[in-house]
């Protein structure tokens, strides 16, 4: 069985990056807790990544994020750490650049059903999933909800055009993500933690964990979201340095 932090557990992610704007976001959920501290990692105007697996190396980051600001694309960064790690057939590691390209590992000795949605500035993988085609769903919820050409998207036709001020909406965005992840199928037995995190240039990060449910997860993260939203925290955000 898969492990995550000692328990049984899958893990999906969803990975974006906007190469003109340098905006990025990220979106996680596992059935094993505190997916948000070990998982996906951010950095505007460089690019992404959600390292997980059966075993996940939390180590990786710090090398793909190193390739990545050296000018590296995703496949290079990817191959650098998984080429140094003894242990890669245990980890799957999503990775998407600057530009938006994205790449993805899958090690062998992951629990089936392990899949990767890789599309122009969205992507999205998971492992131990009830239904692969969970991943082809998040894009095309993420695809659906920020893009005017959403059919040409899907079909894979052409990169997504985004709509002004998307990224405005992208807490809800992820949230609607993950509720049709887990209405297609999710984790083989629940989830029970999600994460988000966004980045941008013109706005403070949004980091929102909600580190173990046993109820409705999409709610917990949904009630947060709205706390986020409130004027008294919005005005906290507003406040804050772009740097």
């Amino acid at each position: 069985m898969a492990t995550w932090l000692g328990i049984d557990a899958m893990t999906l992610s969803l990975v974006h990056v906007h190469p003109s704007s340098g905006t990025v976001a990220a979106l996680t959920a596992t059935g094993g807790v505190a997916v948000g501290g070990y998982v996906h990692h951010v950095w505007r105007g460089l690019g992404a990544c959600a390292t997980q697996g059966l075993a996940t190396n939390p180590w990786y980051p710090e090398g793909i994020q190193r390739a990545l600001a050296d000018g590296h694309g995703a496949n290079e960064a990817l191959n650098g750490v998984v080429q140094e790690d003894d242990g890669a057939s245990r980890r799957q590691c999503l990775v998407m650049d600057g530009q938006g390209q994205a790449a993805v590992h899958h090690g062998t000795d992951n629990v089936d059903a392990v899949a990767a949605c890789l599309r122009p500035t969205v992507a999205a993988a998971g492992n131990m999933l009830a239904d692969a085609a969970v991943v082809d769903v998040m894009v095309d919820a993420f695809a659906m909800q920020t893009c005017h050409n959403f059919e040409a998207v899907r079909l894979g036709i052409s990169p997504p055009d985004y709509r002004e001020n998307y990224a405005s909406n992208l807490p809800e965005v992820l949230l609607h993500v993950l509720g049709r992840a887990l209405e297609a199928g999710g984790d083989k037995r629940g989830v029970r933690s999600c994460a988000l995190r966004i980045e941008s240039f013109s706005a403070a990060p949004i980091d929102l964990r909600v580190d173990w449910c046993e109820g409705d997860l999409v709610a917990e993260l949904r009630a947060l979201i709205r706390r986020v939203r409130a004027a008294e925290f919005s005005t906290f955000l507003s406040s804050l340095p772009m740097r």
